[in-house]
């Protein structure tokens, strides 16, 4: 059965950034029956990130890796994604996420950061081998109470590029 998995660089433990990341996985796999995989909550696992080796980043990272479809989160700092996030995503080589596809996400709190998800996170995603099919979304961190029906618009428009992966 293929798999989605929510990837949330937000420092802060369940955040707007992770509930809407949920929202477009069970978006995915309701349209596509495959299984939700718990969501990676970089947060809860920040003070290991430096650590080398540490298993609990290492099974992160493998949960990562075994998604069919990764949703990667972040809200917007310095018009671009978390620290956290980049040193995460520092554990994997170039070219590993090549049997991925990634969903790029970042929270935004001006319209003014609205392409730093396609200028900043797309290009890492990409450099480490996924696959990126979709626009990514900059989802406005006001708007996180009408995420359900943003999701849907957004995943019905993008449904046919991301069939194929799930």
């Amino acid at each position: 059965m293929a798999s989605v998995v929510a990837l949330v660089g937000n420092p802060q433990p369940g955040s707007r950034t992770r509930r809407i990341a949920e929202s477009v996985a069970a978006a995915l796999a309701e349209r596509s029956g495959a299984g939700v995989a718990d969501t990676v909550e970089l947060a809860d696992i920040a003070d290991e990130l430096f650590r080398y080796p540490s298993a609990v980043v290492d099974a992160a990272r493998d949960r990562v890796l075994a998604a069919d479809v990764v949703i990667v989160a972040s809200p917007t700092y310095k018009a671009t994604y978390t620290g956290l996030l980049k040193a995460f995503l520092d554990r994997f080589d170039a070219g590993a996420l090549h049997a991925v596809a990634a969903v790029p996400i970042l929270t935004i709190g001006s319209p003014a950061h609205a392409l730093a998800v396609e200028v900043s996170l797309r290009p890492l995603l990409v450099e480490l081998g996924a696959s990126v099919p979709t626009r990514g979304i900059a989802f406005p961190a006001s708007q996180v109470d009408q995420r359900d029906e943003i999701v849907a618009a957004w995943a019905d428009a993008e449904w046919p590029r991301l069939r194929p992966f799930l």
